[in-house]
């Protein structure tokens, strides 16, 4: 089995700017694509995604360069290897690349090649995905334990306009026993929201995510009241059948040493941050808190973590950008207990399952998470996190790009209880 024919082109993604799919042909038939997400709110960390910065097309967010680098500098090198050899490909390409964020190639570039050539190799064995990804990286787990559905129900900071200072407040329904139940209830209380967000005089157009964006909060915590009433509405029960979550996404609200919620005139320290969200895990039913410090506070996050990790999983995001080696300083700092993974993030398979395999080694959660700005129709990312038992997968629950990620989850329910 061998790789016969790679070829990139130009799509359109779900904020409306280009991102690239791959094509992976392999010489007896088989055919893999995959489609590379990218986010608009994106840690300086990640690897590079490669724009045209042409000016003339797309306001400079083309994707034409990687598309060509896949095409002219990329293919070239992997043609007649084989690949079911996923880790070998990944590194032909890390090392054509040459560069710590691959931003000669374009980590978009590289992703594309690295998805597409994996679900080609699962085509030609006539395998799941999610079932080849385990076989192929030798994955230790005996049974599937599937993900469940982390949501976000209302969006502000660079997801949306006009909305919160912070990012992204999310439920997590825990309490029903399959998948698909748990999904229905979280898309039950986002209808439920919708209704709320109504009565209360609230817009309900939705954010980058699919959340609702409402204008007009008085401050950051209001959505927490209204996602609660959301819940009761729609027939559930806050801290048994849904936990909260939420992502700050502080990054963004970070200059000058400081953070800065300017919808309620607040400048504050790490510390007076940290006493900030300590405020509301002991008043609501926190399952989780994402990027509460930012990037490179890495001297607040074993604070945060020491007076919250015991109560909340302290979630790296921006801090550990799926990179093995920020995570690994993360953990000997014992600034997290839990990771959030995303693809584009590090930029290849190979990559992506050694960093959940080493947070989960060091006993922490993994989410696998959909992207803002710049997401596409590829639910690649829902098989990575069934075939590494991760404990949740973090997308929103409408917009077409995002509910494909969980009618592919749901459909794999389907097939496991068969």
């Amino acid at each position: 089995m061998k790789i016969k024919q790679i070829q990139a082109r130009e799509i359109l993604s779900s904020g409306a700017t280009p991102s690239l799919e791959v094509k992976v042909v392999l010489d007896n038939g088989a055919v893999g694509m995959a489609s590379v997400p990218f986010g608009a709110s994106a840690g300086i960390h990640e690897a590079c995604v490669l724009f045209d910065k042409d000016v003339k097309r797309f306001g400079g967010a083309g994707m034409l360069k990687a598309v060509a680098d896949v095409n002219d500098k990329i293919a070239p090198k992997l043609i007649g290897q084989n690949p079911l050899e996923q880790k070998k490909i990944d590194q032909i390409m890390i090392e054509l690349d040459g560069t710590d964020n691959k931003s000669k190639l374009g980590g978009n570039a590289i992703l594309g090649v690295s998805l597409a050539a994996a679900r080609a190799a699962a085509m030609a064995k006539k395998m799941p995905l999610y079932a080849y990804l385990r076989e192929c990286f030798h994955l230790p787990y005996k049974k599937y334990v599937l993900p469940k559905p982390m949501m976000v129900m209302i969006e502000g900071g660079k997801h949306a306009a006009d909305s919160t200072d912070l990012q992204e407040y999310l439920i997590t329904p825990v309490g029903q026993k399959t998948i698909k139940e748990n999904i229905r209830c979280g898309a039950e209380i986002y209808l439920a929201l919708k209704k709320v967000l109504k009565e209360k005089g609230l817009n309900a157009n939705v954010g980058n995510e699919g959340a609702f964006a409402p204008a007009g909060l008085k401050d950051n915590e209001a959505p927490w009241q209204l996602i609660l009433q959301a819940i009761k509405n729609a027939g559930y029960t806050a801290g048994k059948d849904v936990m909260l979550s939420a992502d700050p996404a502080t990054s963004e609200i970070f200059t000058n040493g400081k953070y800065h919620l300017k919808k309620e005139g607040l400048t504050l320290s790490s510390r007076q941050l940290i006493n900030y969200f300590k405020k509301w895990v002991a008043k609501y039913p926190f399952l989780s808190l994402e990027d509460p410090l930012a990037e490179d506070d890495w001297e607040s996050w074993p604070i945060i973590m020491k007076e919250l990790g015991k109560k909340v999983r302290i979630v790296g995001d921006d801090l550990t950008v799926t990179n093995p080696e920020r995570l690994a300083k993360a953990i000997k700092l014992k600034a997290i207990n839990a990771i959030l993974i995303k693809l584009n993030q590090i930029g290849t398979l190979s990559e992506t399952i050694q960093t959940i395999e080493i947070a989960h080694q060091a006993k922490l959660w993994s989410i696998v998470s959909h992207r803002g700005g710049g997401e596409t129709n590829d639910a690649f990312m829902i098989d990575l996190a069934v075939a590494t038992n991760s404990e949740f997968v973090k997308v929103g629950i409408s917009r077409g790009e995002r509910v494909e990620k969980y009618n592919r989850l749901m459909e794999i329910e389907d097939e496991l209880s068969f």
